[in-house]
């Protein structure tokens, strides 16, 4: 009997495949557990629509992701923080402080724990950061850490 998995089992199938399983095991394992369903003509056509719905909200996003890549690259944000003795920041500047200011200074939303730094930022200087705004998708951009005036 060919089924198609509604959830992933262990040894037997993925989410979304369609399989050739033995009629015991898929009548009372599979469909009487809730794991797959029958791979009739109206279930094929449903898995069809809901893998043709799933593969335009991935391309949406990529589209999105590369439009914001566009929008940063090369780009230099700038961050002024406050200094105490020695010109060392009070704290350190870091992935959530950028995220904001990308969103202020450049217009385009991006989560923390996107953003990868190659060290911890607790001087004045020019720094680099890595955005991946989607799987194959980075770009670079300079932070500029001046004083507070």
């Amino acid at each position: 009997m060919r089924v198609i998995f509604t959830q992933d089992v262990k040894g037997s199938g993925k989410k979304g495949e369609v399989k050739e399983v033995s009629d015991g095991y898929a009548r009372n394992f599979l469909i009487g557990k809730g794991l797959a369903i029958e791979a009739n003509a109206k279930n094929m056509s449903e898995l069809a629509g809901k893998k043709a719905s799933e593969q335009h909200k991935n391309d949406v996003a990529r589209q999105e992701a590369l439009d914001n890549a566009a929008k940063v690259k090369g780009k230099t944000v700038t961050c002024r923080a406050n200094s105490g003795a020695g010109g060392k920041l009070f704290g350190a500047i870091t992935a959530a402080n950028i995220a904001e200011l990308i969103g202020e200074q450049l217009g385009v939303k991006i989560e923390k724990k996107k953003i990868s730094l190659s060290g911890e930022i607790k001087n004045f200087g020019e720094y680099t950061a890595e955005l991946k705004f989607y799987s194959g998708i980075s770009e670079k951009i300079t932070v500029n850490v001046i004083p507070q005036e």
